[in-house]
Formats: C-alpha cells, structure tokens, sequence
C-alpha cells in the first residue's frame, strides 16, 4: 500500500545496520537522515525537522532514552513519532522507551513488512497533525478577523469606540512609563444634523467617511489614532504632543478639512468644518481616562459656543477661568 513519503530521522551507532535499514526505508519512497549517536541525532532533528524519528536503545554515551528526552524538549509540539529498534525485548524496556518520550518500539531484527506497517500508523498521525496545524491556523486566523471586526467602525473604517477605550489606555500607559505628554483632541462636523437633513442620511454617510479619511491621513506616525467616538464625533489619540503641537495640530486639521471644500448649504461657511476640543497631560498614577475625555468635550463645547470651525484647549479654559477668579 503507497503513501506520501516521510522524512525519517533514523538513528544507530552500527553502520552495517544503518546501511540495511536506509536501503529499506529508501525502497519504500522515504528521504532517510542518518546519525550515529545521541548528539548527533539532536543536531540533524534540529537541522531537519523530520516526520519519524528511528531511534536505536544503545548508543555511545548518551542511550536513546535521553536523546528521545530532549528531543520531546525540542519538539515543543509534541508531534513527531518516536520509534524506538533496540534488541531487548523485556517489558520494562518498552515502559522505558514510553516513558522517555517515544511512540512505539520493535525489536531487532524488524521484518520490512513490520516496518512498513509502523510507518503507514506514523504517517496517518503525521497526516492528523498536518490537518489539526492547519485547522488551528485557519482558527487563529478566523479569530483575529473577528477581533479586528469587533473594534472596527463598519462605515469610517476607523477604529470604533471600544478600540478608542484601548488605545487611550494604552496611550495612557505608555506615556506615563516615558514621562511624555499625551493629547486628546475629540472633534465634531459642525452642523451635521442641518447637513443630513438637507442632503439625506447616504449622503452623511458619506461625509462621515470623507472626514475619516481626512482623519486617517494626518495620522502620520506610528502612534498616532484616528476613531470613530460616536455619531459625527471623532476622537484623536496623540502620544508624545505637548499642548502646542496638538494646538497646532488640531489648528492644521481644522484647515486641512476647510481646503477641501466639501459644500455644505445648511453652514454658514457653506462647507463642512469641525470644531475641536483638546486636552493635554503628562499621566500619572491617578489620571483617568474617563476624565481626559470629559476635559476634551467641554473645551469641544466651548469651540462650538463660540462659532464652531475652531479647535480650543480644556488647558486655556481651565487658565482662563483662574484669571477671572
């Protein structure tokens, strides 16, 4: 009966037996690797991954025992078959081999047709691990598809608000460890409820999805996050950008959407603007992200009261009303 060829690691210090056995293993369509002894078999199943190990008891120094050993150490699947040969026929030599890692043992001489057989029950086993590894890789990947579904915002393509609570934790997280400031600029399409109302909620969609993609290019660096908060509102998480920059930042978006000239009938401007709130800080132990968000919305709406298609800071805010204090 035929079936694929294995690659078999085949592992005796007498040559005389190594010659017949390969001969054998060769008449039967398999790629054979020889060693002489513990060490060197060690060497060839790293170098060569086999499918079956063959793997006489005694060898100088190290016996099969302990080569069988450290390969399961190495093989940290588990999968490759160990077939002990060796002479001995006691029952306590075929626990030993067991024991030490291996899969099955025959005793010298082993009749090819014996030796045929083991190999075809070794082969279905390599054929299940095959079939299980690829099974387990399309699982893998089925669940990082789900995983990046479950945090992705289906129209804008950006980051949805779940994702938003991750990446600021981490941001977080980062800048705290480094010591560097954080920004946190929410921004919102001005007029937007006027824009869908006049052009239709498919045409908002669409603006919704311009102003993401606008989003997503001024994310320059690796860091950087664009998402989707929540309705017509955008949230941009700016690891190591101190007040200025995330002023200037929020200032260079603000103009950038301007430039585009998306009409807008319903806005004063008769295109599509933002406005934008920010929040900057150098986290510590006790900053909470639930409260750099709500810093960020209401410096959104104080940019909004006082005529929208501006960014302000929660930090000019917060200095301002200590100046009037």
């Amino acid at each position: 009966m035929k079936f694929d060829a294995l690659k078999i690691l085949l592992v005796d210090d007498q040559a005389a037996i190594r010659l017949v056995l390969s001969e054998q293993l060769r008449q039967l369509g398999h790629q054979v690797i020889e060693a002489e002894d513990a060490a060197s078999a060690l060497a060839r199943f790293s170098d060569s991954a086999p499918d079956v190990v063959l793997m006489d008891v005694v060898l100088p120094d190290q016996d099969g025992y302990w080569a069988a050993r450290q390969i399961r150490a190495q093989d940290t699947s588990g999968w490759t078959p160990i077939i002990f040969l060796s002479s001995r026929d006691a029952d306590i030599d075929l626990v030993r081999g067991i024991d030490a890692g291996g899969d099955d043992y025959l005793v010298k001489p082993v009749p090819p047709m014996v030796l045929q057989a083991k190999l075809m029950a070794m082969h279905r086993i390599c054929r299940m691990r095959a079939q299980l590894m690829a099974s387990a890789e399309e699982l893998r990947g089925a669940n990082e598809r789900l995983a990046h579904l479950s945090t992705l915002d289906e129209l804008t393509q950006l980051g949805n608000r779940r994702a938003f609570d991750t990446r600021l934790a981490d941001a977080l997280q980062h800048c705290r460890r480094e010591k560097h400031p954080l920004s946190l600029l929410l921004c919102d399409v001005d007029h937007f409820k006027r824009y869908n109302d006049h052009y239709g909620h498919l045409e908002g969609d669409r603006c919704l999805q311009f102003v993401a993609h606008v989003l997503r290019s001024v994310c320059q660096r690796p860091l950087d996050v664009a998402t989707r908060y929540g309705g017509e509102e955008f949230a941009l998480i700016l690891p190591n950008t101190p007040k200025s920059g995330a002023m200037i930042f929020g200032r260079a978006l603000n103009k950038l959407i301007r430039e585009q000239s998306r009409p807008h009938a319903q806005s004063p401007l008769s295109i599509v603007t933002l406005s934008s709130g920010i929040t900057t800080v150098v986290p510590d132990e006790s900053t909470d992200p639930h409260h750099l968000v709500l810093r960020a919305d209401e410096a959104l709406y104080r940019a909004k009261a006082m005529g929208r298609n501006q960014c302000y800071s929660f930090e000019l805010l917060t200095a301002e009303a200590e100046g009037c204090a």
